[in-house]
């Protein structure tokens, strides 16, 4: 730890941006400087007067704001994390919070080595994560105006014809055609029926816009997403959204370290002595929308292995080593499942299931930037380099 060096912790909000410094060495002075206007000139400003002749480490809480901050910084050329907040060193007995206490709090912090950081994804991959979380919300939109409708339609006593597919062709020429004696209802009835043809349209145009924003994606990348969907339960949709989220796999150094981060591990109070540990339910830490997509795409694991229709259309693309993996997890998947569904249940099994299934994605991510590098040492993209 360098004397030469200052860490700068910023509490960032909307509007203003609380600033504290702790000098280099075990000793040094930990001090508040104020705020400063959340603006990018007020910004260069404070780098500019604490860059004199000093080394800055910048840090803040992973908030609202995103990462338009440390993109920011990482221009100016100063070193810059972005810290979970959740793993922020807390004390108990402390009841006291300001904007410039928790300054104080993350240079004291970043000096020591006790913060965590989190992944900042390039600008064109958060891009892409929004584009895939918009397209999640309208999901849910979509959901909820259908259940609106379903329970309008079953407060009256209407029920869809059988042997109809729900919210299928049959099914919406069928709404289209209900009369009621009220213009009340008939009001009611339109408005609930356009909301939920508004979420459908809304729902293919942002899927349309995904595929696009996929065709714009570096090709190691769509390779990676390619591999994802060799596993069965995870079509484009999924494979896409897990990237978004997480990346390349290859950041995290095991499969157990990358369960860990889904959340999906169970909790664990040991003390006293091996004999006296205690595991609780899953600790549903770390990032929420993949631990949902993951517990999803695991229902499919109940299922007897097989390949056959669009799984074997998406696995005409990926090499035999991935074929082979992906072919492993339907197996242990698959065997995980019924030995577990008689003890614990449905949810509890696919939550196990969910876990492993991470792990093969990990390993199909590593498999994958394996093969992506042996492609670009091989003789034949060396001479295209040199020829190019």
């Amino acid at each position: 730890m360098s004397k030469h060096t200052l860490y700068v912790g910023l509490d960032v909000h909307a509007e203003t941006i609380s600033v504290a410094v702790a000098e280099g060495g075990r000793d040094g002075e930990v001090r508040s400087l104020g705020r400063i206007a959340n603006r990018p000139d007020a910004v260069r400003k404070l780098i500019k007067k604490l860059g004199r002749n000093r080394e800055l480490r910048c840090c803040y809480e992973a908030g609202p704001c995103g990462y338009v901050l440390y993109w920011q910084l990482t221009e100016l050329g100063v070193e810059c994390e972005v810290v979970a907040p959740t793993l922020i060193p807390t004390k108990s007995g402390d009841r006291v919070k300001t904007d410039r206490r928790d300054a104080e709090k993350q240079a004291r912090c970043h000096r020591a080595g006790e913060l965590t950081a989190v992944w900042v994804p390039r600008p064109e991959h958060e891009a892409l994560r929004d584009l895939v979380r918009t397209r999640q919300a309208a999901k849910q939109d979509q959901t909820r105006a259908r259940h609106r409708l379903g329970k309008f339609l079953l407060r009256h006593g209407l029920r869809r014809p059988e042997k109809c597919k729900p919210w299928g062709s049959v099914h919406m020429t069928w709404l289209d055609g209900l009369k009621f004696e009220f213009y009340g209802l008939e009001a009611t009835m339109t408005d609930l029926l356009a909301e939920v043809k508004r979420a459908a349209e809304r729902l293919q145009r942002l899927e349309r816009a995904i595929d696009y924003a996929v065709e714009q994606l570096p090709e190691d990348d769509q390779q990676l997403i390619q591999g994802l969907q060799a596993l069965r339960g995870v079509a484009k949709t999924t494979a896409v959204g897990v990237f978004a989220e997480i990346g390349r796999f290859t950041r995290f150094d095991s499969p157990r370290q990358l369960m860990g981060y889904t959340g999906l591990v169970p909790s664990e109070h040991s003390t006293g002595g091996p004999d006296k540990a205690r595991r609780g339910g899953i600790t549903k830490t770390g990032n929420r929308r993949v631990r949902w997509m993951l517990t999803e795409s695991a229902w499919a694991y109940r299922h007897r292995p097989s390949k056959r229709g669009d799984l074997l259309k998406r696995q005409a693309a990926c090499s035999e080593e991935v074929q082979a993996i992906a072919w492993k997890a339907q197996q242990r998947l698959n065997l995980r499942y019924r030995r577990l569904v008689v003890r614990k249940g449905g949810n509890k099994t696919v939550t196990a299931v969910a876990r492993e299934l991470i792990a093969f994605m990990w390993a199909i991510g590593v498999q994958v930037e394996k093969e992506q590098q042996r492609a670009s040492t091989s003789p034949v993209a060396r001479t295209y380099k040199l020829v190019g």
